[in-house]
């Protein structure tokens, strides 16, 4: 069952040049889960790399103490809301990376709640996403994908996947819960790469 939030309803296409085709602009922050909100706490949350060598495992202050990055970005949801300008806080992917090998080029996110999404392996690197704890200089509430998601701000929002449990490392590029419910396998919002 899916959780909808206000915000959904159906706009008129904006002409902006900061938007990408066919979205409009909110002030507001929707909220669309595929499930309900898990209840997780951050003495019990942990972050696993699943590669073809083995687990890379965090907790909550061992992937922190990598080092937390403030992040300034744009967000656009495939239901064609986006939201300029948008604050985050949290650790790169290049940092998680460093800690893990792997000849693998395909990543299986996975959350807490048993949600999934795939992304290149190319796309969380150089800068390109976070999992983050803070939104708007406050702990990320769990509506959101609280205590941490990742953030993959260059694609739809879907493949930023909400209370992130780890990544599995694949040869071949799966589709995870929405991209096997019609959605592109990508997800680039300026190509407007919403659906199969």
């Amino acid at each position: 069952m899916a959780i909808i939030s206000r915000g959904f309803a159906g706009r008129s296409r904006e002409h902006n040049p900061e938007l990408p085709p066919g979205q409009y602009l909110t002030e507001d922050f929707p909220v669309l889960s595929a499930g309900p909100t898990p209840e997780l706490d951050i003495a019990d949350w942990t972050f696993t790399v699943q590669t073809e060598n083995g687990p890379t495992k965090w907790n909550w202050d061992e992937l922190h103490d990598l080092g937390v990055e403030d992040v300034h970005t744009d967000i656009h949801c495939v239901t064609r809301w986006s939201k300029l300008g948008t604050s985050w806080r949290g650790v790169p992917l290049d940092a998680i990376f460093e800690h893990v090998e792997t000849e693998r080029e395909f990543v299986m996110e996975y959350s807490y709640g048993g949600y999934t999404t795939n992304v290149p392996l190319e796309d969380l690197l150089d800068g390109k996403a976070w999992i983050v704890s803070e939104f708007e200089g406050e702990p990320l509430d769990p509506e959101h994908g609280g205590p941490a998601r990742l953030l993959v701000p260059h694609l739809y929002f879907w493949k930023s996947a909400k209370w992130i449990r780890g990544l599995i490392m694949n040869d071949n590029d799966e589709p995870g819960f929405w991209e096997q419910n019609g959605y592109h396998m990508y997800g680039e919002p300026w190509a407007e790469q919403r659906y199969w």
